[in-house]
């Protein structure tokens, strides 16, 4: 066994450094000055007899080692952090800080309702939200940046537990004066690929909407250049095209004030499901169950 090993105050530099590319962002992100984060990362490099750094006026670049310890680095963290939870669970559940990812694609819609209720029946959780696209979420997530994720499957998101929420209806969005002679669902095979607005590529919806579809012209033809539902809203209310909209955002007025009409999509897996999504073996499965639950009470409501 080594002497003297790497503390986790150096390595929450390191990682600090990596993720920042620059030494004064790192140092604000960790609460100490810049002198304190580049001498701890220089003790660091001395323990382990090895440059991690190479440091230049303009760029911080990591060495190939530098890059592997980096990663090594996440997994202690995150185990350190999963020790300090594993006593704060067992002493009292949903108590205290919790960090929770959320797609862009929920956010806006579920959790303007969901919020205050949750605050309500669980006062002493402290939620902090971190909103972004479902591969980032996940890299969160598997870097301990984040302890949970609200996410919509199916998503690849690597080795973890997931509680299903609900499911989430997809329809079809028309411009107002396309949609008077539309019946009462919509199938695929009426959907013209020229005329289907997606949103930009790391938005899991698009992969959802695609795969309901199951028409590969629709994923050719399909011109991706919406950044949020509700930029796609307004190019379909301004006659630029059709759209695909989850039940949620629909049902939490996205479409007010506009012309547009909706029809369900008729399609053998017309709907995403809406999960609660944690890393597998985490000590806090059990509050993330709970958690779940809470969700889906209040949902049915």
């Amino acid at each position: 066994m080594h002497n003297y090993l790497p503390s986790l105050k150096q390595m929450q530099y390191l990682v600090a450094l990596h993720e920042h590319g620059h030494f004064g962002r790192a140092a604000d992100a960790c609460n100490v000055t810049q002198s304190t984060l580049s001498a701890g990362i220089r003790e660091l490099e001395t323990l382990l007899g090895q440059t991690l750094v190479e440091r230049t006026r303009r760029v911080v670049r990591f060495t190939t080692l530098g890059n592997a310890i980096v990663e090594k680095a996440h997994r202690v963290l995150r185990e350190a952090e999963e020790l300090a939870d594993m006593a704060a669970a067992a002493a009292a559940p949903l108590v205290g800080e919790l960090r929770m990812s959320v797609i862009p694609t929920i956010a806006p819609f579920l959790l303007p309702d969901l919020l205050p209720r949750l605050r309500k029946e669980r006062p002493s959780l402290k939620l902090f939200l971190r909103e972004e696209p479902s591969a980032q979420a996940c890299e969160s997530l598997h870097h301990g940046q984040v302890d949970c994720v609200l996410l919509a499957l199916p998503y690849a998101c690597g080795d973890v537990e997931a509680e299903n929420l609900f499911d989430d209806a997809l329809f079809v969005a028309f411009p107002g004066e396309q949609s008077e002679d539309l019946p009462a669902m919509v199938s695929a095979d009426q959907l013209d690929p020229a005329q289907m607005l997606m949103l930009e590529d790391g938005h899991c919806l698009k992969d959802h909407a695609l795969a309901a579809c199951n028409r590969p012209e629709l994923r050719a033809g399909a011109r991706m250049m919406g950044t949020s539902l509700h930029t796609l809203v307004q190019m379909v209310d301004n006659g630029l095209g059709i759209t695909m909209l989850p039940q949620m955002a629909i049902e939490a007025g996205i479409l007010d004030h506009t012309d547009i009409d909706t029809r369900p999509l008729d399609s053998d897996h017309d709907w995403r499901t809406i999960a609660l999504v944690w890393r597998k073996g985490s000590p806090r499965a059990d509050e993330f169950r709970m958690l779940a639950d809470i969700f889906r009470k209040h949902r049915a409501k």
